[in-house]
């Protein structure tokens, strides 16, 4: 459990309804039994049931966190600042062996991030999101606009300035997906729009989802309902217009059905720092660089070549009768050596 976590959780809930009216959003969505305001949060929740608790695989233990992470996102704009670059400085790699590196990430650049299943690649994500100084397995340090984070900025500061959308994403509170929001564009900073946005807010982050996402969903669509691909669209999207996080950390993303050349150039418009840990060579080569991972350690960093670039061309020509293939047999149709047959 965090410091911020325990504090939560000792506090009485009326004091925490109080100072942070937004956690009234988090007990009406998770629809938590009525509980005594003035006792600590803990012993408050001695008096929900097993049942409800059944109901959303919860234990009394974790409800505080849960409700830590919820605040910490929903209050980030407070402690949100700009972030201009990001800097990874080597450690070591699962042998203890150093890391001869040192990479300096500037906004709007996207970094790949590939290697063999369980090199590692994870964990440097995983470093970044914490602002890792050295303390971490891989004794990795990142750097802020050039400057080490103090251990009271890294409380204050990560959950503003970086976002991950990880492989597993389970929405916990049973909102519909204009209620989710109508609540983020409530309760969130709301960065500056890419170009092209039109309508409110609301409406850009919907439709660039459903842009994004390989099947449709409706405003009226249940976020726990949601597939893994639309729940990953609907989060890009929901990073690039609402979100004020500087970096986006996102693993694995061509798992999730989800466009991926315009999830990358939608977040590089918003003038984010993105870090894709991914096995698929689009990916991969549509990065500005990629830091390729070897036994837990970066082994090599490669800026994305003239040739490979041209490769590149040659493998979405690939990856479209891919989709077209995907989409045909989605819709009952067949495909033939001549393409697709319609039925």
């Amino acid at each position: 459990m965090t410091d911020f976590a325990a504090m939560i959780g000792s506090r009485p809930l009326h004091g925490i309804i109080s100072e942070y009216p937004v956690a009234r959003d988090f007990f009406l969505n998770l629809n938590i039994p009525s509980l005594d305001a003035s006792l600590p949060l803990s012993d408050a929740l001695l008096a929900a049931s097993d049942e409800w608790l059944e109901e959303f695989g919860l234990t009394r233990s974790e409800i505080p966190d849960q409700l830590a992470q919820f605040l910490s996102a929903m209050t980030a704009d407070e402690v949100t600042r700009r972030v201009s670059s990001l800097t990874v400085l080597g450690g070591v790699d699962k042998d203890g062996n150093p890391e001869d590196a040192e990479l300096r990430i500037d906004a709007g650049t996207v970094i790949s991030v590939v290697g063999p299943t369980g090199s590692g690649k994870s964990r440097l994500l995983g470093d970044i999101e914490c602002l890792a100084q050295g303390d971490t397995p891989t004794r990795r340090r990142i750097l802020i606009d050039g400057d080490a984070v103090s251990e009271e900025e890294r409380f204050r500061l990560g959950g503003g300035i970086v976002a991950q959308l990880s492989q597993n994403m389970n929405f916990v509170m049973d909102l519909t997906v204009s209620e989710f929001l109508e609540m983020h564009a409530r309760s969130r900073a709301v960065g500056a729009r890419p170009p092209g946005g039109s309508g409110g807010v609301e409406d850009d982050c919907f439709n660039c989802a459903n842009a994004l996402a390989g099947e449709k969903f409706t405003p009226d669509t249940k976020v726990t309902q949601l597939s893994g691909g639309q729940s990953r669209a609907l989060m890009i999207a929901d990073c690039a217009y609402m979100s004020r996080s500087s970096i986006v950390l996102i693993d694995e993303i061509e798992n999730a059905g989800v466009d991926r050349a315009e999830a990358l150039a939608l977040l590089t418009r918003s003038e984010k720092i993105v870090l894709i840990s991914t096995h698929d060579p689009l990916l991969a080569l549509s990065a500005d660089k990629r830091i390729v991972i070897k036994n837990g350690g970066i082994c090599k960093i490669l800026e994305t070549s003239d040739e490979e670039k041209e490769s590149l061309r040659e493998i979405e020509k690939i990856d479209r009768l891919l989709n077209e293939a995907r989409a045909a047999l989605r819709g009952g149709d067949r495909v033939v050596t001549s393409g697709i047959e319609r039925l």
